[in-house]
């Protein structure tokens, strides 16, 4: 056991509402000091970057209530129980929020975007031949548009803080890094 453990004696829920819990635990630190912590209890999440055959991403435009304005951002969702694997989850999330189809879709890579305060996974996917072929299929509380925009510019915004959204930020500059360089697909 690392030095740096906490013990956890006891963990409740204080509050749920849709999407996400807080939860209450009882830590015990390592010198001993017995107090609580509080954190957003939450399902892990995918996040898709989608290319076109052209190689454009599809985009999304989304209100935020929690900053007051709408985001450009990627397709991005809860894994639900009924999803067989992250990858599957990830097609879901595309076909739901944009009406487009991945032919292949590839993991990029996996993070904890917010593990000060939340116990929350995102796991980033790269879908490739992205056409659009069916209805979207929003959850009652999405206000969403959705857009194409050439790589090189999504990868602008990122670059002159243009763009905000944390997932989008993290999945392009990951792309960037591991795949792209500098080039779209």
């Amino acid at each position: 056991m690392d030095d740096l453990t906490w013990e956890t004696t006891d963990s409740a829920v204080d509050y749920t509402c849709p999407g996400f819990d807080v939860r209450r635990d009882e830590v015990r630190l390592p010198d001993g000091t017995e107090t609580d912590f509080h954190y957003v209890d939450e399902p892990a999440a995918v996040v898709v970057l989608p290319f076109t055959p052209d190689g454009d991403v599809v985009v999304i435009d989304e209100w935020r209530q929690a900053v007051g304005r709408v985001n450009r951002g990627l397709p991005a969702g809860s894994v639900e129980g009924a999803d067989v694997d992250l990858a599957a989850a990830a097609r879901r999330e595309l076909r739901e929020e944009t009406g487009y189809e991945a032919d292949a879709v590839s993991h990029l890579f996996s993070a904890e975007p917010t593990n000060g305060i939340a116990n929350s996974v995102h796991h980033y996917y790269v879908a490739r031949d992205c056409v659009p072929t069916g209805e979207r299929n929003l959850d009652f509380n999405e206000s969403i548009r959705v857009a194409t925009t050439g790589y090189d510019d999504l990868l602008a915004a990122v670059l002159d803080d243009d763009l905000r959204d944390g997932r989008t930020v993290a999945a392009v500059t990951g792309y960037e890094l591991r795949d792209g360089v500098g080039r779209a697909p």
